[in-house]
């Protein structure tokens, strides 16, 4: 029963949205014939939906609270750990998208250059380039089957001062929300690890594909680069385990990196390669 809301669920949300910020915009132009409060009504659904998701799918999780899988790291060198379950259930704060335990990482040389420190004014961006994770490769952290790969979303500047934060989330990060999942996690690999377990890559580099889905790879096979795309404010990777290939009904699972455990925010680590990537 919850899949099947969660699902019917995502694409309602949209059109509500869609039709909410339709009439914002229709009435700088023209007076519509009905009074301003009706044109929240859409807005208000939309949000009434979140609220029934996000607690159904509270109440199956504190349920059915899954067993961690342990699995290999998706990187190696040295990186640091964001948005880390180690510190907080569900890490990016919604179930949703199967995100309950999952994490973000940017990488942290131990020599060349550092990733740039976020200013409040400038610079407005950055390139990507100037981060040490873009073009990282990423790795299969079990032997595995692609069920979904695609890698055709351009990887944006960073959003790495107030004003562009502020941009990703009152702009771009509502055009993504209305676009989908797809754009919201940008370029993505889903790995079936077996056994009802699923890995997701997200926010992968364009045009950076090694994989496509149906092919058989091996742990430490490299599947793509990291990348800046979908809803990302710089170049990092956002990894998780789950119990569905469909993000927008898979539920999290918990996850171990095989002799890094789960960093916790802040903390640096790291992982050394398992496998010699097969071509």
């Amino acid at each position: 029963m919850f899949v099947g809301l969660r699902k019917a669920a995502a694409p309602v949300q949209r059109v509500l949205w869609g039709i909410f910020f339709v009439q914002v915009v229709a009435r700088f132009f023209v007076d519509l014939p009905y009074d301003y409060w009706v044109s929240w009504l859409p807005a208000v659904g939309a949000i009434a939906i979140s609220l029934v998701t996000a607690r159904s799918a509270r109440r199956r999780f504190e349920a059915e609270p899954p067993a961690p899988v342990e699995v290999g790291a998706p990187v190696t060198g040295r990186w640091s750990a964001l948005n880390s379950p180690a510190d907080k259930v569900p890490s990016h704060g919604t179930h949703s998208l199967g995100q309950t335990y999952a994490i973000d990482i940017v990488a942290e040389p131990e020599e060349g250059p550092q990733r740039p420190t976020p200013a409040w004014f400038w610079p407005v961006a950055h390139r990507n380039r100037a981060y040490p994770a873009f073009g990282a490769p990423l790795l299969a952290v079990a032997d595995a089957t692609v069920v979904h790969a695609e890698a055709g979303q351009r990887d944006h500047l960073s959003r790495s001062s107030l004003a562009g934060v502020l941009y990703f989330w009152l702009i771009e990060g509502i055009g993504r929300t209305l676009g989908g999942t797809r754009r919201i996690v940008g370029n993505h690999v889903v790995l079936d690890l077996g056994e009802g377990v699923y890995a997701a890559y997200a926010h992968v580099q364009r045009g950076s594909l090694a994989v496509r889905a149906g092919d058989k790879v091996a742990a430490g096979q490299q599947l793509a680069r990291c990348g800046n795309s979908g809803n990302s404010t710089e170049p990092h990777l956002h990894f998780q385990l789950m119990d569905g290939p469909d993000l927008d009904t898979a539920r999290g699972v918990p996850f171990r990196w095989r002799g890094v455990g789960v960093p916790g925010n802040g903390e640096t680590f790291t992982a050394r390669e398992e496998a010699t990537p097969v071509p």
